[in-house]
């Protein structure tokens, strides 16, 4: 290794390689098949740095992680919900571009939180009464779609958006799964030329990518074991539940920060 790239490592403090090891492996467990988790990583990587060189250091880790994922779940991907939600995705993706200065995070951040919170709760007392989800009609795929590619190039939180369309489609574990990798996996691609116009991929942040890339590969090979033995109904009870979760820390941290 190059003594300036050992420096480089050296001359982050523990708590940089904490943070960092917790979110890049919470971000492989949700890559591996627990969708929502990885909204949790750049909140919890920058405990030990600046959230900006958070966001930096993960696109390059989330795009390897995406190439895992659909490779152990792609094949199950529904193609009809990606056609309706990604064209949705891209304009999304392009406005959280072009409005990133004059949007606030902490707003997108507790808009989103305190939806995905209600949408989960009533999605668990439906389901508890017996009562059928209404399917989402085409023209609300995309604009969830739009919204997930919003929210996640303003606030890296597209994933509860996309739920909301999706989860009450009831898919198969594996069908669920596979559909959201892929559609994530395009998300991600399509926000690389902002983060490069940004500067983001400087070789420093490479490196630190680099660094980390072992545990987050890892962290994705052990989601998708540990959702294989997760049944249907239990495996869609999770997700509601982690809906609820991550909804309440996106709203905790929008929220703390406009008060």
């Amino acid at each position: 290794m190059p003594a300036g790239i050992a420096e480089l490592l050296s001359a982050q403090g523990w708590a940089f390689w904490v943070a960092a090891l917790v979110g890049v492996t919470i971000l492989g467990l949700a890559k591996g098949g627990f969708a929502g988790l990885g909204v949790l990583g750049v909140p919890i990587m920058a405990l030990g740095m600046s959230p900006v060189l958070a966001a930096a250091i993960l696109l390059p880790i989330l795009l390897v992680q995406d190439v895992f994922s659909v490779k152990a779940f792609g094949a199950h991907r529904d193609v009809a919900i990606l056609k309706i939600m990604v064209p949705g995705a891209c304009v999304g993706i392009f406005a959280g571009w072009a409005l990133a200065r004059f949007v606030s995070v902490s707003v997108v951040e507790a808009a989103v939180g305190l939806i995905a919170i209600v949408f989960a709760i009533q999605r668990i007392r439906a389901e508890h009464r017996g009562v059928p989800a209404r399917l989402g009609r085409a023209w609300e795929g995309v604009a969830m779609g739009a919204v997930a590619g919003f929210t996640s190039q303003i606030a890296h939180a597209g994933g509860p958006p996309f739920q909301m369309h999706v989860l009450p489609k009831k898919l198969q574990r594996d069908m669920f799964i596979g559909t959201s990798s892929v559609f994530f996996a395009l998300i991600n691609w399509l926000k690389v030329p902002a983060y490069y116009a940004l500067g983001a991929f400087t070789p420093e942040n490479l490196w630190l990518a680099a660094a980390l890339m072992p545990a987050a590969l890892a962290s994705t090979w052990a989601g998708t074991v540990l959702v294989r033995r997760i049944d249907g109904p239990r495996f869609y009870a999770i997700m509601h539940v982690l809906m609820i979760l991550v909804g309440g820390k996106l709203a905790w941290d929008g929220l703390s920060a406009l008060v």
